[in-house]
């Protein structure tokens, strides 16, 4: 059987005057969307476009919360409570769910955003309030996390189905944590690098860390990030070159569908 991946994306990161980045062009190429929801970017009529365009192409759509920090564009960590990430979650995936079902669309899954992402990763506290805020609001989605993190943990503890991402235009720490981006090589920009680690990590299960070593990832879901300049090209070359090498393309919960249906 070939192997099957999504390929999402962080979109709908405009807000007021200035335009999402390249969402028209990058929304056609995944098949997972990751829907800004006004805290680190978004705004009522960015997230409804972007719903729409979603829909439109038949691409999934996911909430993306994030810390309250428009200014830092949630890539600032910030000192917020477990009750008070929980809370920020719950009021970012319950606006995405509205303006989605004022849309005919339902939302598949939810992916923290930035420093939320990463902090979540390795305090328990903070991916426990995730995952419970996912749970309460609909439990039926699906919570995307990095492999082996705590908010992998979380997700499962709350009765969720998670799903494992990796991320295709960011470096690894030899831990498995993500280089922070304020080190060079943290963004990878070179379409056959970029292509060549994707096809490595989804047929083989490996990449490549800044050290040199081989790391282990199991993965469901390929991340490009929407606001990287070259997100278009990265994803149009990651697309041919998955397919050439025999990979599917599918939205996550087709992914997870199959995946269970393998382990019966």
């Amino acid at each position: 059987m070939r192997p099957v991946i999504d390929l999402n994306a962080d979109v709908g990161e405009g807000f007021g005057v200035w335009p999402p980045g390249h969402d028209d062009q990058v929304i056609p190429l995944v098949t997972s969307a990751n829907v800004a929801c006004g805290f680190h970017a978004g705004d009522p009529g960015v997230m409804r476009r972007t719903v729409a365009l979603a829909a439109a192409r038949g691409v999934a759509v996911g909430a993306h919360p994030g810390f309250p920090d428009l200014l830092g564009f949630g890539r600032r960590r910030l000192d917020a409570s477990p009750r008070e990430v929980r809370d920020y979650c719950v009021y970012q995936i319950g606006a995405l769910w509205a303006t989605a079902r004022a849309e005919r669309v339902r939302l598949q899954h939810v992916k923290a955003h930035g420093a939320l992402y990463n902090l979540a990763a390795v305090d328990d506290d903070l991916a426990r309030a995730i995952a419970e805020a996912v749970a309460s609001v609909d439990g039926d989605l699906i919570l995307l996390a990095l492999p082996g993190s705590a908010m992998e943990r979380a997700g499962a503890a709350a009765g969720l189905r998670v799903a494992r991402e990796a991320f295709a235009d960011r470096s690894y720490q030899p831990d498995g944590t993500l280089t922070p981006r304020g080190r060079p090589g943290a963004v990878l920009g070179d379409p056959p690098v970029v292509v060549d680690r994707a096809v490595r990590l989804v047929t083989t299960g490996a990449v490549e860390t800044v050290a040199g070593t081989a790391l282990r990832l199991e993965c469901d879901s390929l991340c490009v990030h929407g606001d990287n300049p070259r997100a278009p090209e990265l994803l149009r070359a990651l697309r041919r070159g998955l397919e050439a090498a025999g990979v599917r393309l599918a939205p996550l919960g087709a992914v997870l569908e199959e995946a269970t249906g393998r382990d019966r």
